[in-house]
């Protein structure tokens, strides 16, 4: 069984490294491809439902213009701290193409992400190397089992002093020799 969970361990460790090195590559090549431009607000804020924020407190979207990449006038919906006004500048994100994204993912959305999954691969590991392990036991006892039965046929008469009748074996076993 410990086998079982140090290889658990060894694999959850191999597939949090994995993912983390792939979300790292990702987010490297996604924040090439990222600009930062200013852009002005050009109406009011919405606020989103509480269940919706997700933890990104005093975040809300807003209308807002802006110029990129070749001074082209550009509008979306972006991402801004609760109550900004209109009319306000602030820096956004925004691609190769001039569009909107949201701002680039913190090192911490990477890590969580290789931890969760690095944790339900030692899950996995371990539920399947615990089920394994269960399975050949019963089939081992299963064996022994049967093997024990077998021999204790054979045994039994003669230990327990139950021996059958010196007539023969139509008297059947089990029947006294007195």
């Amino acid at each position: 069984m410990i086998l079982v969970l140090v290889l658990a361990l060894l694999c959850g460790a191999i597939a949090a490294g994995y993912l983390w090195s792939f979300g790292s590559r990702a987010e490297h090549v996604r924040a090439a491809h990222l600009h930062r431009v200013t852009a002005t607000t050009t109406g009011p804020t919405r606020e989103p439902p509480v269940l919706a924020r997700g933890g990104a407190a005093n975040r809300a979207l807003a209308p807002a213009a802006w110029e990129y990449p070749d001074g082209v006038p550009r509008t979306g919906t972006v991402e801004v701290p609760s109550g900004t006004p209109r009319g306000r500048t602030l820096t956004v994100s925004v691609d190769d193409t001039g569009a909107a994204v949201r701002r680039p993912g913190a090192s911490s959305d990477v890590l969580l992400t290789s931890v969760a999954g690095g944790t339900a691969t030692a899950g996995a590991v371990a539920a399947t190397g615990a089920g394994a392990l269960v399975l050949l036991g019963r089939r081992i006892d299963g064996r022994t089992l049967s093997a024990l039965e077998r021999e204790w046929e054979q045994v039994e008469p003669v230990w327990s002093g139950r021996l059958r009748k010196r007539g023969g074996p139509e008297n059947g076993p089990g029947t006294d020799d007195v």
